[in-house]
């Protein structure tokens, strides 16, 4: 192998090797969330598939079955890139009244690529493999578009720039525009070269490391020179704290688990930057602190008073997007757990 070669080699190689100990990262990252299963089950499906691309460019006498494994992780990649971003909007869960739950769908998929490759192996049945991978590929874009569908609301914020982006918006809009550029490096991959797609996702891998990166230096720098000389005045600061309370208790807006800090500063008719200033000058606290303390009052008295209601209901209607961060957030905030809670308290405390 040439030192050119082995450049290529490494570099295609390189963002593979780094998704893999990402995905494991996510995996057990804590707290634990459903979103962050599913960007690292993405990232392995990825990476698995950029390890067999590398290895079967630079040695084609890779055995079949390997080609099968990489097609095979390759048929997921679009699915869980949907359910990552679907679950960070609103929490993905197994009922009885959904016809279609995350479970089964992936359930229905993996029954599906398995059917294949046990009927039709890659060793004996090249032909087959060859078009399910024109039919991943727009498998794939298939996905990619339900994922622009759920995101149509920040790509017009993004196309008017009419609110500051935060950090989370702009990790998932990479991670959205990143699988973009890799599916179409793979989808021409036959009229430019194979490696291609292996080359795109270490460069989408480190572009979106880059770009969380300088926004969350500029978000620093902005933060140090935010509020100079536009101090609430104490009147004003009242005022605006009893409308927010009131907004909290009669129209419980901390139910909703995918609250925003720009959906309440409307509400208020003030601007995102000045509920922002109320909140860390007034009160001196964080927007989901102060909006966790309103769920975990309410999840109190849901344990008290409905003994029978489980845990992930009494999550989900406090406003929870998953049961671990229920369980954080109470233990937080009371120094205990949930059941805990329910088992030693009474409705007279």
């Amino acid at each position: 192998m040439s030192i050119d070669q082995q450049f290529l080699f490494f570099f295609s190689a390189l963002g593979a090797f780094n998704g893999v100990l990402l995905a494991l990262y996510f995996f057990f990252l804590k707290p634990k969330a459903q979103s962050n299963y599913f960007l690292a089950a993405m990232l392995l499906m990825l990476s698995v598939r950029i390890f067999k691309s590398v290895i079967f460019y630079f040695d084609n006498e890779l055995a079949k079955i390997y080609l099968q494994l990489g097609l095979s992780a390759f048929f997921f990649v679009g699915p869980f890139l949907y359910l990552f971003i679907r679950s960070k909007y609103s929490p993905l869960q197994q009922k009885q009244r959904q016809w279609l739950s995350w479970q089964i769908h992936l359930a229905i998929l993996f029954v599906f690529i398995t059917s294949i490759g046990i009927i039709y192996p890659y060793q004996s049945n090249p032909e087959v493999w060859s078009l399910l991978l024109k039919v991943i590929s727009y498998q794939w874009l298939f996905y990619i578009l339900l994922s622009a569908y759920i995101l149509r609301y920040e790509f017009l914020r993004l196309r008017h720039n009419k609110e500051k982006f935060t950090e989370n918006d702009i990790w998932l809009l990479s991670i959205f525009f990143g699988n973009v550029f890799i599916w179409l490096a793979h989808f021409t991959a036959a009229y430019t070269s194979y490696i291609v797609g292996a080359l795109s996702f270490s460069f989408v891998f480190y572009l979106s490391f880059l770009a969380v990166i300088f926004h969350r230096r500029k978000m620093a720098a902005l933060k140090s020179i935010k509020y100079v000389d536009k101090k609430i005045i104490v009147s004003e600061a009242e005022e605006l704290i009893t409308k927010l309370k009131q907004l909290m208790t009669n129209e419980m807006l901390y139910t909703n688990a995918n609250l925003t800090m720009p959906q309440v500063a409307k509400k208020m008719s003030i601007s995102t930057q000045r509920l922002s200033q109320l909140l860390n000058d007034n009160i001196a606290t964080s927007f989901s602190n102060f909006v966790n303390e309103y769920r975990i009052l309410k999840a109190q008295t849901l344990l008290l008073q409905e003994k029978k209601l489980k845990m992930d209901d009494i999550a989900e209607q406090c406003g929870f997007n998953s049961n671990s961060t229920f369980y954080t957030a109470f233990k937080k905030y009371t120094g205990t757990t949930p059941a805990k809670y329910r088992d030693t308290a009474t409705p007279d405390l």
